[in-house]
C-alpha cells in the first residue's frame, strides 16, 4: 500500500469549484412541444426559438417533447416562445395567453409537486389526446388497407376484383385512407414548406402523394398513359400509398407509448412530496395544501409523516430519514435549528419547522428539475447525428429524384414511368430520419431515469458519456466509505469493574434513547450476550448524553462535559479517550453513583457494502484510491480492511483538486467522490464528479453524479449504467446508420443489375417504422438494468 504524503505548498485550485455563472439576466422555462417527428423537426424548433427576441439558449428534445429555452424576462414571455414554436408549424399544449403569462411571472414559484406536475400535465393530456387520435387513425387505416391489400395480391385469383370494379374500390379505399389517417402528414409537411425546411413528413407526404396522385390518374384518366388504347391498364400503387401511412401511424402510436414510459423516474420523485401540511397559526392546527404554504409559515410535522417542504425547526425534537434525497442511511437527529428537507420522512418525534423555501427553490424540487434537464440533455456522441440529421432530408430528396430519373432514362416508357415512380416512392419512405434522431435522446432519457429509480442522478448525457470512461475513482473516507452507523468496538472499564458488568449498566441506561450512538450500544451488548435490564427516569439531553436508573443505580454516560456537570472527574480516562478518539473513534464517558466507572467507544466502520463496491470497481476495469483529510494511520487502517492500495492521507480540501488534476495529467480519466461541500474543488476539476451522501443542495448543483440512496454501493452501479447507456448510443447510431446506408440503396434499386433486389413502397414503410421503434425499444432494455444483476454480474460488466 502507498501512502502519498500531504502536499508541502497548498496549490490554489482559485475558479475551480466557482459554480457556474447562472444566467443572472435570463429566466428559464420548459415548453411541451407536440408534432415533432424527427430531428429536423428539432432544428426547425431550435431554429425558431433562437430566432425570437431576447432568447439566450433553446435546446429541444425529440424524445421528452419538450423545449428547455433560457431568455431575458424584460425582452420576451414564455407567451411569445410558446408562440414562436406555433409559427414554426408546431402546437404548444396548454399555452396561457400572454397576459396570463405576463400575470404569472408575478406569482410565486409554484410548489414542487404542482411545478412538475403543471409542466408534465400539459403534455401528458396532450400525448393521451395524441394517442386516442392515433389509434382512432390507426384502426381506421388498418380497417381498409386489409382489404385493400386484399384486391391488390388478388392477381385474378378474385374474378370480381380484377378489373375496374376492383381498381375503383381501390381508389375509394386509398383515398380514404391517405386523406383521412394520412392527412396529419401532409400538414405537417405543408407546415414545414412554409418555412422553407424538410422533415420525415415532406418524405412520406411525396411517398404517398406520388402514389396516390399516379394512381388516381391511372384509373380516372388511362388515356393519358401511352398504350392504354391497346388495353394496356397502366399499373397502380394504391396499396403502397395505403400501406405507407398505415405502417407510419402504427410506428407513430408505437413510439408514443414508448415515450410515456420515459417519465415514470421523474413521477416517482414527485411522489415523495406530501399533498397536505398541518399549518400551526396560534393554538391552531390546520390541514392546508402543501402548495398554500409560504416562507415563514410555522407547520408541524408529526412522527411518520413527509416533511412538507424545506425549513427550520423552531421546536421538538426528532430524527428524520433523509435517505431519499441525501443518500444518509442514518437517520439525522434534528433540534431547534436544524435544517429539513421537504419529502424526508420524520420518524421518533413531532417538529415545528419555520418553512424557509417553498416551490422551486427546495432541495426535491431541484432533484426532480435535474432529472427532467438530464433525460432532455444530448450526449457528444450525437453529434455526429445531428450533422448527419441536419441535411438528411434534402439529400434523401435528392437521391429520390436522380432515382427517378435514372430509371426513366433507362426505360422511358410507360412501364418505365410506373417502375421509377414505384422506385422513387420507395427511396423517399424508407429513408428514416426518425431513427438517428432518437438513437442518443432515447437511451439518455431512458439511462437517466433507471438511474433516479436507482438512487443515482446524472447531470445529462455528457456526464453519462464521461461517467463510462472512467478509470480512475478517487474516494473521501469520512461519510463516503464508512456505514453511517456506529458499531460498539472498545470497552474501557475502571480498576475493580468488570467490562461486561459496565457495558450491562450502559446498555440499559442507553435503551430507551433512540439515538444512533445508543442503539449501537444496545446492539453491541447484545452481541456479546449480555442481558439489558429495565431502566427508569430516563432523561436525555441531545448533544450531551443520558441518565437513567438501573437496579436502583445511577448510571450517567454521555461526554467529559455532561460528566463534569455531574461533578464527575474524567482525568483518568482522558488519554484512553484520546487514543481512541485518534483512532476515528467516538468514546463517551460513564458514571455509576457519581463516580467514574469507565468508557465505551464507537466507530462508523468501513461498511461491508464499500469493501464489495471497491472490489466491484476493481473488476470494472477501475483504480481506486482513498483521498481524506485524516490521519495517515487511520487511513491506512480503513484503506487496509477494503483493500485499497493507495492512500493520500492528510490532505486539505484544498489540495484535493491538485490531485485530481495530477491524476488527469496522467492520462487518468478521473471520478472524484465526495460530499460536494468541502470536495467542491477536487468535484469540479475530476472528469466526473460525484456528490453522496451530504447536502442535496451541493448533490445537485456540484456534482456531475449524485448517488442520492445506497451510498457507496451505487458507484459502481452508477458507472455500469453509464457504460450500458454509451453502448446502448452506439448500438442505436450504428443500426440507424446502416439502416439507411443499406436501404436506400435497395430501395432506389442500385442492387438489382447485381442481385435482382427490389424493395416494394410497402415493405419499405414497414422497415422505416420498425426502425424507429427499435431504436426506442433497444433503448427502453435499460429500464431492465440492475433488476435481474447482482452486484457480481454488474462488476463483470465491460465498457463497450
Amino acid at each position: 500500500m502507498a501512502t502519498i504524503p500531504p502536499p508541502t505548498e497548498p496549490t490554489s485550485v482559485k475558479g475551480a469549484a466557482a459554480p457556474a455563472a447562472p444566467a443572472a439576466q435570463g429566466a428559464r422555462t420548459d415548453l411541451p412541444v407536440q408534432g415533432m417527428t424527427c430531428a429536423a423537426c428539432v432544428r426547425r424548433v431550435e431554429r425558431a426559438l433562437r430566432a425570437a427576441p431576447g432568447v439566450q439558449e433553446a435546446a429541444v428534445n425529440l424524445v421528452t417533447q419538450r423545449a428547455t429555452v433560457t431568455y431575458d424576462a424584460q425582452a420576451t414571455t414564455p407567451a411569445a416562445l410558446a408562440r414562436a414554436i406555433v409559427d414554426a408549424g408546431y402546437e404548444v399544449p396548454g399555452t396561457p395567453d400572454a397576459p396570463e403569462a405576463a400575470a404569472a411571472a408575478d406569482r410565486p414559484r409554484p410548489a414542487p409537486r404542482q411545478a412538475a406536475e403543471e409542466r408534465a400535465a400539459a403534455m401528458d393530456a396532450a400525448e393521451q389526446e395524441e394517442q386516442r387520435a392515433l389509434r382512432r387513425d390507426v384502426a381506421i387505416a388498418v380497417l381498409l388497407t386489409a382489404p385493400l391489400l386484399v384486391v391488390a395480391m388478388s392477381h385474378g385469383a378474385i374474378p370480381a376484383l380484377d378489373g375496374p370494379a376492383g381498381r375503383w374500390i381501390s381508389l375509394a379505399l386509398a383515398t380514404v385512407v391517405v386523406l383521412g389517417p394520412g392527412r396529419r402528414f401532409f400538414r405537417l409537411a405543408w407546415g414545414a414548406l412554409r418555412h422553407r425546411a424538410a422533415d420525415m413528413n415532406t418524405l412520406v407526404s411525396l411517398g404517398t402523394g406520388a402514389a396516390w396522385l399516379y394512381s388516381t390518374a391511372a384509373v380516372a384518366a388511362p388515356g393519358l398513359f401511352p398504350h392504354a388504347a391497346h388495353g394496356h391498364t397502366p399499373p397502380v400503387y394504391f396499396e403502397a400509398a395505403a400501406a405507407i401511412v398505415t405502417f407510419v401511424l402504427i410506428g407513430k402510436l408505437l413510439e408514443t407509448r414508448a415515450r410515456r414510459r420515459l417519465a415514470d423516474a421523474v413521477r416517482g420523485l414527485v411522489a415523495l412530496q406530501p399533498r397536505t401540511a398541518r399549518r400551526v397559526r396560534g393554538d391552531a392546527v390546520d390541514e392546508v395544501p402543501a402548495a398554500a404554504l409560504a416562507p415563514g409559515d410555522l407547520v408541524l410535522a408529526r412522527p411518520g409523516e413527509r416533511i412538507a417542504t424545506d425549513g427550520e425547526v423552531v421546536r421538538g425534537a426528532s430524527a428524520v430519514d433523509e435517505s431519499m434525497l441525501t443518500g444518509e442511511s442514518m437517520p439525522v437527529d434534528k433540534t431547534a435549528g436544524a435544517a429539513v428537507l421537504g419529502g424526508t420522512l420524520n420518524q421518533s418525534g413531532a417538529l415545528t419547522f419555520r418553512v424557509t423555501k417553498t416551490g422551486a427553490d427546495t432541495a426535491l424540487a431541484r432533484i426532480v428539475e435535474a432529472v427532467e434537464q438530464a433525460q432532455g440533455s444530448r450526449a457528444p456522441i450525437a453529434r455526429l447525428a445531428d450533422v448527419v440529421s441536419g441535411i438528411f432530408v434534402p439529400v434523401v430528396l435528392g437521391v429520390a429524384s436522380l432515382t427517378l430519373v435514372g430509371w426513366l432514362a433507362v426505360d422511358p416508357t410507360a412501364g418505365g414511368l410506373a417502375t421509377a415512380i414505384e422506385r422513387f416512392v420507395a427511396v423517399l419512405v424508407i429513408a428514416c430520419p426518425c431513427a438517428l434522431g432518437l438513437a442518443t435522446p432515447a437511451a439518455v432519457a431512458v439511462g437517466t431515469g433507471r438511474g433516479a429509480e436507482l438512487g443515482v442522478l446524472v447531470k445529462g448525457g455528457a456526464a453519462l458519456e464521461a461517467a463510462s470512461r472512467v478509470d480512475t475513482v478517487l474516494l473521501d473516507k469520512t461519510g463516503t466509505l464508512t456505514s453511517g452507523r456506529p458499531e460498539l468496538t472498545d470497552v474501557v472499564a475502571v480498576e475493580g469493574r468488570g467490562e461486561a458488568e459496565l457495558l450491562g449498566l450502559v446498555a440499559a441506561a442507553e435503551h430507551e434513547s433512540e439515538h444512533p450512538v445508543a442503539r449501537a450500544i444496545v446492539e453491541g451488548a447484545r452481541g456479546r450476550g449480555i442481558a439489558v435490564a429495565p431502566a427508569s427516569a430516563f432523561r436525555a439531553e441531545i448533544g450531551h448524553g443520558i441518565e437513567a436508573r438501573v437496579a436502583g443505580r445511577l448510571v450517567r454516560a454521555g461526554n467529559a462535559a455532561w460528566l463534569q456537570r455531574a461533578g464527575v472527574a474524567t482525568d483518568a480516562l482522558e488519554a484512553a479517550a484520546e487514543r481512541l478518539a485518534a483512532q476515528g473513534r467516538t468514546p463517551s464517558f460513564v458514571a455509576v453513583d457519581g463516580q467514574l466507572a469507565g468508557l465505551v467507544a464507537v466507530a462508523d466502520r468501513p461498511t461491508e457494502e464499500a469493501r464489495r463496491a471497491v472490489a466491484a470497481l476493481r473488476q470494472l476495469g477501475v483504480e481506486v484510491a482513498m483521498v481524506t483529510g485524516d490521519r495517515a494511520g487511520a487511513a491506512r487502517a480503513v484503506a487496509e480492511e477494503l483493500g485499497i492500495r493507495d492512500v493520500f492521507a492528510e490532505v486539505r480540501p484544498e489540495d484535493k483538486a491538485r490531485i485530481v488534476r495530477e491524476q488527469r495529467a496522467a492520462g487518468r480519466r478521473v471520478a472524484m467522490v465526495g460530499d460536494g461541500i468541502n470536495d467542491a474543488p477536487a468535484l469540479a476539476s475530476a472528469d466526473v464528479g460525484v456528490a453522496l451522501g451530504s447536502g442535496t443542495d451541493i448533490a445537485v448543483a456540484a456534482a456531475d453524479v449524485a448517488l442520492l440512496r445506497g451510498g457507496i454501493a451505487r458507484l459502481p452501479t452508477a458507472l455500469a449504467l453509464a457504460r450500458a447507456t454509451l453502448r446502448t448510443i452506439r448500438q442505436n447510431l450504428f443500426w440507424a446508420f446502416v439502416y439507411n446506408v443499406i436501404g436506400i440503396p435497395i430501395a432506389a434499386g442500385l442492387l438489382y443489375p447485381l442481385t435482382g433486389w427490389l424493395l416494394s413502397p410497402v415493405l419499405a414503410s414497414a422497415a422505416m417504422s420498425l426502425s424507429s421503434v427499435s431504436v426506442l425499444g433497444n433503448s427502453l432494455r435499460l429500464r431492465a438494468f440492475g433488476r435481474r444483476m447482482n452486484d457480481r454480474d454488474r462488476g463483470r460488466t465491460k465498457a463497450s
